[in-house]
């Protein structure tokens, strides 16, 4: 579980923040404006989906480990999911699903554990 829980309203503030880029109405948010909306929208599902059996990264911002099951001590996890952040807050929006990331390789996702498709979205707007 996550060191501090995540407020629900201050994700939704920083996620918002966001939308446009998203969309493609805006150019990209400044970097600790993104970086915020990443860091919540990701300690929000290591929040929703406790453990330590999936890494999830999203360089250059955050990194959790979440899902129930075995947890690794050493080395690189048997099951990790990376991904850019543009690509991490469409998912975590439902404005990309699971699979059509994975089919257009901008998700990559080791494991058998590392499928997060029942876990997100994380948010709806």
């Amino acid at each position: 579980m996550p060191s501090k829980t995540v407020d629900p309203h201050e994700m939704r503030a920083a996620v918002a923040a966001v939308l446009p880029w998203l969309e493609g109405a805006a150019e990209q948010p400044d970097r600790p404006v993104l970086a915020a909306a990443v860091r919540l929208s990701l300690r929000t599902l290591e929040q929703d989906a406790p453990g330590r059996s999936v890494e999830v990264r999203v360089p250059p911002f955050a990194a959790v480990q979440c899902v129930a099951g075995p947890r690794h001590t050493r080395g690189t996890p048997p099951n990790v999911v990376e991904t850019d952040p543009r690509t991490w807050l469409e998912l975590a929006t439902g404005r990309l699903t699971w699979a059509d990331g994975l089919a257009d390789a901008r998700i990559t996702a080791s494991g058998s554990r590392a499928d997060l498709s029942a876990l997100l979205p994380v948010l709806r707007f």
